[in-house]
């Protein structure tokens, strides 16, 4: 019997001790352990690739964007370039946009201050407008003609025509206003166009040996970057 006794008293004991340990846990503002298993956890999403709002890439060919820009001589251009002032007079203004979807694009050209009732050819073009006519580069080409060199364009009217390239010709009202809008079977990749320049040619060439042809260059509108 006493034995008993003793024993209930060691077990009430032990469960008071254990209660105290508790306590004193809480007190001191420690929680207690956690089973070793939680200690597992994923790792954060931040760290993981791809994760995070900012990393989600623009849709490819869906290229929204407009230029605008009054034409000025080579030293005083700022993205709107004259290379005749007779044919395309300092003051003029140029007005492109392009609107992707996701296979075909939009491209218009809208100007005022040009020489009035004349037509001009204009084209989009690879690179962006410079000191000379010549920095524009070539004519943007969806599929790009491998016999085309720098020094000699495509002519090639299985590339050089205007479901390959964008041809924007245009012919100016009495007011020397006047504009374009084609839509192309094409969408602007990873290869994004420069510029869009006008040339003297009242109209694009289309036979072989001289098609996407007009002539020199009169003035030229960089396309910003999207």
């Amino acid at each position: 019997m006493v034995a008993h006794i003793r024993a209930l008293s060691s077990l009430r004991f032990a469960g008071a001790a254990a209660a105290v340990c508790v306590l004193a846990a809480c007190s001191s503002g420690q929680a207690p352990a956690a089973p070793a298993a939680a200690a597992e956890q994923t790792p954060a999403a931040a760290a993981q690739p791809g994760a995070g709002p900012n990393t989600a890439s623009p849709v490819p060919g869906e290229l929204d964007v407009e230029a605008q820009g009054t034409l000025a001589a080579p030293e005083q251009a700022q993205g709107a370039f004259t290379y005749n002032p007779q044919l395309a007079p300092p003051g003029a203004q140029l007005d492109a946009e392009i609107d992707g979807d996701a296979d075909s694009t939009g491209v218009s050209l809208e100007v005022t201050g040009m020489v009035p009732n004349r037509g001009y050819a204009a084209h989009v073009h690879a690179k962006p407008c410079g000191a000379t006519g010549a920095d524009a580069g070539p004519h943007y080409q969806n599929q790009v003609d491998p016999a085309a060199t720098p020094e000699k364009p495509s002519s090639d009217p299985a590339y050089a025509n205007p479901q390959n390239e964008v041809w924007l010709d245009l012919r100016t009202d009495a007011n020397g206003a006047g504009s374009s809008e084609v839509e192309v079977p094409f969408t602007f990749t990873d290869r994004r166009p420069g510029s869009v320049v006008v040339h003297e040619a009242e109209m694009t060439m289309t036979g072989p040996g001289q098609a996407g042809m007009a002539g020199s260059r009169l003035a030229c509108l960089t396309i910003p970057p999207a």
